[in-house]
């Protein structure tokens, strides 16, 4: 199937919305991303413009190629502008009530043909949509950070998403040039689903004392190959990220396995929150 979406609207121009605005323009798709504040909508520009430098430097692009991507993104701080849009993007912070706000804007405001689809990790697909009046034309597209460098979307079908709505998505993802997987609503999807339990668990293992953070970082590099230890992670991902998707699992399936780590909530309440803070397991103040 070809890809049928030439242009694409981000509600929010923050770290996932502007990679995913860059991995749009890159692949020559119109992009509008929108967020409340001008400041905000500059400093979304400027982070492609120095992803898009970073990717000259390492020769992947060229002057020109940038040239071109950035002319393909317009900044906005008006809903308005979405109107010519196939596919909207809702990017904004993972907090329920913000999202349902933006997505009743937009159900209101946008021509009944477009689809709209949340970047959620964590949030019901099935419940996201029911703010709308086109439940058959949401989707979840579950984008993995950093957007331009991560193969991986994550296509979520909610129990009214139409299969149109799905392959539309799915060839644009394809399109992206990223691999595409498609999972059914349920909390946390596939990947979180997993993947944050595991970094409960190495907190669980750090609080206990078992073992350094830089030993138990090492040990699940070596141990199960992975690229980044599950502490170093969370401070990437955000500590209070983690703890949020960690509720969200503890109140929707009820079940104890999904409890969050006391350790883990103590480094939030402190607003140790990892990378963006300066200082969550590891320090970065100085880096």
């Amino acid at each position: 199937m070809s890809n049928s979406i030439q242009t694409v609207g981000i509600v929010g121009a923050g770290t996932m919305g502007n990679g995913i605005a860059q991995a749009c323009a890159t692949k020559g798709i119109n992009v509008v991303m929108v967020d409340i504040a001008d400041a905000a909508v500059q400093k979304g520009l400027a982070t492609i413009s120095g992803s898009l430098d970073r990717l000259i430097k390492k020769e992947k692009i060229s002057e020109a190629d940038k040239a071109a991507a950035l002319a393909l993104v317009k900044g906005s701080t008006s809903y308005d502008d979405l109107k010519g849009c196939q596919l909207v993007i809702e990017a904004a912070t993972e907090n329920p009530e913000i999202k349902n706000k933006i997505l009743k804007q937009l159900d209101e405001l946008l021509p009944a043909e477009t689809v709209i689809a949340s970047n959620t990790s964590s949030i019901s697909i099935t419940e996201l949509a029911a703010q709308t009046k086109r439940a058959d034309k949401f989707i979840g597209m579950h984008f993995f950070n950093p957007v331009p460098m991560m193969a991986l979307v994550e296509l979520i079908r909610g129990i009214q998403t139409s299969d149109a709505t799905h392959d539309a998505v799915k060839a644009l993802a394809e399109h992206l040039g990223k691999s595409p997987i498609t999972v059914k609503n349920a909390p946390g999807f596939v990947v979180n689903r997993i993947l944050v339990p595991m970094i409960n668990e190495a907190f669980f293992v750090l609080a206990e004392g078992l073992a350094t953070p830089e030993d138990i970082d090492a040990g699940m590099k070596l141990g199960c190959n992975h690229p980044i230890g599950p502490l170093a992670l969370a401070d990437m991902i955000g500590l209070d990220v983690c703890l949020a998707v960690m509720e969200v699992y503890l109140e929707q399936f009820g079940d104890s396995k999904y409890r969050p780590c006391y350790l883990l909530k103590e480094m939030v309440a402190a607003g140790h929150l990892g990378r963006k803070t300066g200082r969550g397991v590891y320090d970065y103040s100085a880096k």
